[in-house]
């Protein structure tokens, strides 16, 4: 060993000391509304399974007959030989879902991100972007050509100046439809109209509103009415759809594009038949089961008011993820600590996924959980929280 590595212990104790440091801990059962964690049952309050359905017994079902009948992967990618007829089942199923001509199927949301962005933009481009977007946008603002400007958390007055004085020959405005860490909703009637004003492509990721909002669970732009008027609409299979992967829809001409053009789709191993098939069973459950979000909005709006009654500030949540903003790092790491003793999972969010100074509980819910739950990690914050030094 050349010792070039020798910084990081070094680096690690800082993190520790900063209380920034990471660490896994694998799951002892399948996700659900109570997991298995070190030898004890946990109330689940941090999972992106919103519906459910990551372990239902339809959606691993299909998993596994799909598995058994034609293999575990994809063995390449679809440009090469790995393009296999249930991706075209399941962009079809998700282009309908999304209110759109096509649909392309992607690895994960972050490859989507970090794909499209680059795909539709060059030198002599510019980039918009929401300060509070995702880092998986963040990321694919970066790596791509164009300059990137970042506006303010959904400012409609500074995009429209910023839009008003770029000189670029295309310009792009991105923007998550739910913001992860805060559970609010872009402005996306207004931003719709304020690109096409300025001539002004729209890129929206859906990661945590697809199979949430809209009167069929197509997301934010179903919900608004947008569909046929925002351009370019990310979602994920992997959260309130059960499974793996993502899904980028809009026109046949967007699709045929990114399939020449964005490198995370051409050089990458495409999805396995297994996660496919379970997606395509979780939309079946999605249009079978209203019930299912008919439950979450009921578990949303009580966890909601509970959190109102505890100091905390709801009014702009649209989907099941709450933030709880303790500020400093160590006291929410207590928190979940304390939490965690008294049966409830909730994990620690801290910078750099949140801005210095808001670190918090992000707590989200599954339309699995039970009311009693609901109450019973109520009234467990409120005392953790009587109980930290503030």
């Amino acid at each position: 060993m050349s010792g070039a590595l020798d910084w990081i212990p070094g680096a690690l104790e800082k993190l520790e000391a900063q209380g920034l440091r990471r660490g896994l801990e694998p799951l002892g059962s399948p996700q659900g509304p109570v997991v298995r964690l070190g030898g004890a049952a946990l109330v689940n309050l941090c999972s992106n399974d919103y519906l459910g359905l990551a372990a239902h017994p339809r959606v691993r079902a299909a998993a596994a007959a799909r598995s058994e009948a034609e293999g575990a992967g994809a063995g390449a990618s679809r440009l090469v030989c790995g393009d296999l007829p249930v991706h075209r089942e399941l962009e079809e199923r998700l282009a309908r879902l999304k209110g759109k001509e096509a649909a392309l199927l992607f690895s994960s949301g972050y490859h989507a991100n970090l794909g499209v962005p680059a795909a539709l933009t060059g030198k002599d481009d510019a980039i918009f972007s929401d300060v509070l977007n995702h880092a998986s946008i963040v990321d694919g603002c970066r790596l791509s050509f164009a300059r990137t400007v970042r506006y303010r958390h959904k400012d409609l007055q500074e995009l429209d100046d910023l839009l008003a004085a770029s000189r670029a020959r295309r310009k792009l405005v991105v923007t998550d439809a739910v913001f992860s860490m805060d559970g609010d909703a872009a402005p996306l009637a207004e931003l719709t109209a304020l690109c096409e004003r300025h001539g002004a492509m729209l890129y929206v990721d859906e990661a945590h509103a697809t199979g949430i909002l809209g009167a069929r669970g197509g997301g934010l732009c179903e919900a608004l009415g947008l569909s046929g008027r925002v351009d370019v609409v990310m979602g994920t299979l992997g959260k309130a759809l059960g499974s793996f992967g993502a899904v980028v829809a809009g026109s046949h001409d967007l699709r045929e594009w990114l399939v020449s053009r964005a490198r995370t789709f051409v050089f990458t191993t495409a999805l396995p038949p297994g996660a496919c098939a379970a997606a395509l069973a979780a939309l079946d459950l999605l249009a079978a089961e209203p019930e299912r979000r008919e439950r979450l909005g009921a578990l949303t709006a009580r966890m909601k008011a509970g959190l109102e009654r505890l100091g905390f500030p709801m009014g702009e949540v649209v989907a099941p993820i709450f933030p709880v903003i303790l500020g400093d790092e160590r006291l929410a790491l207590e928190a979940s600590r304390r939490l965690r003793e008294r049966g409830f999972l909730v994990r620690a969010i801290r910078p750099p996924t949140v801005p210095a100074g808001t670190s918090r509980l992000r707590v989200t819910l599954s339309a699995d959980h039970a009311p009693e739950q609901v109450d019973g990690f109520l009234g467990a914050l409120g005392d953790v929280l009587a109980g930290l030094p503030r």
